[in-house]
């Protein structure tokens, strides 16, 4: 067990999870995520062995069948799964954030309806808010949920309906889920932007095409890295869904909704940004102690060993933050300015680690043989992803503002 990314003040419960994770990573997963990885193909073995380890209920309380842990043991898990493959990661993180939406917003109903199939993980969650023209301007969304005339009513048997019309981007998931978390605007009249947004849960088949009356999935966007998940449009064209799918049953609640699970979706990023560099300096020291030149290992150059020692240090930082922004959600405080330090930094951290692995391996790093190849199209998502790293930067000024205001 390497000395870094140690975690102190652990339980023994969960040190056995994260044993057991470890172990199914080793097992399950990087032997087969390169090859999966360059042919782009759903990791279904690896899903269902992590529906086996309980690891879709994580979070989700005993009594809604999940284990209950903390968001401290998620990400430490997460943290070993992207050291394994990112993409296996992403495809726990988006069915996270939905159950823990659920479970900080949703109604007794909506609960009791979606959460012990989502710990089992036969309702598997994804979330959008993103869309073609806007990415991280959330407030500039145009897909609309119009309510119907009264008296209209769901195919269901009553109550009042919606309409939606309009297109959502970058759906993590977006194929293989069949519970997606979408944020709409609403405009019912209030006076700010923010409040006229609605989280609406929507039901669908897995696949691709018209999964639903009036709702499609095109197939999956081609991307550099993050293969194996799939990554999806959601065309909605006349798409009619009753009221009571609201998340929380009120409208004009979705946009702080969506900001709470973006939250903790940070740390996830943060988390997976760890693991991928974990992933990359093991790799990077290991090939720095077998590669010789000018008579002697490389690790035994100066260069080489002072660009491992960086990246240690890299990798151990990132770990450190990433652990507190974590442990502050769990204590029930705000953490936004946490998350978007650890998310920031882990990101920023995991690209520059991957690059001097990269570095390290030579020309052979540029060879779909090494592992460190898959790795160099991974890192940029995370840059990305939950918010782009200038997104954080305004996160962390204005937090910084308030506290050190004049």
């Amino acid at each position: 067990m390497s000395r870094l990314q140690q975690t102190e003040g652990l339980t023994d419960i969960q040190e056995e999870i994260l044993k057991t994770v470890r172990a199914f990573v080793e097992s399950e997963i990087l032997p087969v995520a390169t090859e999966l990885e360059h042919k782009d193909e759903y990791p279904t073995k690896i899903v269902e062995g992590l529906k086996e380890l309980g690891l879709f209920g994580l979070m989700i309380p005993e009594e809604y069948g999940g284990l209950g842990e903390s968001l401290l043991t998620y990400a430490l898990c997460v943290e070993e799964i992207a050291r394994g493959w990112m993409s296996v990661s992403g495809i726990i993180n988006t069915h996270f954030i939905v159950a823990y939406m659920l479970l900080q917003h949703g109604t007794d109903e909506q609960k009791r309806k979606y959460l012990p199939r989502m710990a089992t993980g036969d309702v598997r969650g994804a979330f959008s808010m993103s869309e073609p023209g806007c990415g991280s301007d959330v407030a500039a969304i145009k897909t609309k949920a119009t309510k119907n005339k009264e008296g209209k009513e769901s195919e269901g048997g009553g109550g009042e309906t919606y309409t939606v019309n309009g297109q959502k981007m970058w759906l993590t998931n977006g194929g293989s889920a069949n519970l997606v978390a979408v944020l709409v605007k609403t405009d019912e009249g209030q006076d700010s932007v923010y409040k006229n947004m609605t989280t609406f849960l929507v039901e669908k088949e897995p696949g691709f095409g018209e999964v639903d009356k009036g709702l499609t999935v095109p197939g999956k966007i081609e991307k550099m890295g993050y293969k194996g998940v799939d990554t999806t449009e959601l065309i909605f064209d006349g798409y009619e869904i009753a009221a009571d799918q609201i998340l929380g049953g009120v409208p004009g609640k979705g946009f702080y909704q969506m900001m709470d699970g973006v939250e903790v979706g940070r740390v996830n990023v943060a988390a997976r940004g760890c693991g991928v560099a974990r992933r990359a300096f093991e790799l990077g020291i290991s090939y720095a102690q077998q590669r010789e030149t000018f008579g002697k290992k490389i690790a035994e150059h100066q260069a080489v060993l002072f660009r491992l020692a960086d990246m240690a240090v890299k990798v151990e930082a990132a770990h450190e933050l990433m652990v507190k922004a974590a442990r502050k959600k769990d204590a029930g405080s705000r953490n936004d300015f946490e998350a978007g330090v650890a998310k920031y930094l882990a990101s920023e951290y995991c690209s520059q680690v991957v690059e001097d692995s990269f570095r390290i391996h030579g020309g052979y790093g540029f060879s779909k043989e090494y592992e460190i190849e898959r790795l160099y199209r991974e890192a940029p998502m995370l840059l990305i992803g939950e918010g782009t790293a200038d997104i954080q930067r305004m996160i962390i000024g204005r937090r910084l503002l308030e506290d050190y205001k004049l």
